[in-house]
């Protein structure tokens, strides 16, 4: 068995409409995501590989799961924030922070997704 190196290693992202968030997300970052279904749960999974520094997760359309602006926020790191909250936009996100300075950590915004969900993107530069 591995030991663990982080001690968080899934995020799960409530969705209403699988498809539509599925699009958003794979236009946001120019990746696929995978589509997998368990009992009642249908999930579009990120990208991972076993071993890999980093964190997995999925989009989850899912009883129980509801979208929200309030409660976690995940950051996802990006090369360019003001970049990534236009393809949020023209996707059907929403700015709700704007690119902000905070000093030696970097840059952060917010933005809601197609879905409700506040999210954030997070950049040195």
């Amino acid at each position: 068995m591995s030991e663990i190196k982080h001690p968080v290693n899934w995020f799960e992202i409530p969705v209403k409409d699988l498809k539509r968030a599925k699009a958003f997300y794979e236009k946001l970052f120019g990746i696929p995501l995978t589509v997998v279904e368990m009992d009642e749960s249908k999930m579009a999974m990120f990208s991972m590989t076993m071993g890999a520094p980093g964190i997995a997760g999925s989009l989850v359309a899912a009883p129980g799961y509801e979208p929200s602006k309030s409660g976690t926020v995940i950051y996802f790191s990006v090369p360019d924030i003001e970049a990534t909250l236009a393809l949020a936009e023209q996707n059907g996100g929403k700015t709700l922070i704007p690119k902000t300075n905070i000093g030696q950590y970097g840059f952060f915004a917010h933005f809601e997704d197609t879905e409700g969900n506040r999210l954030a993107l997070h950049t040195m530069a």
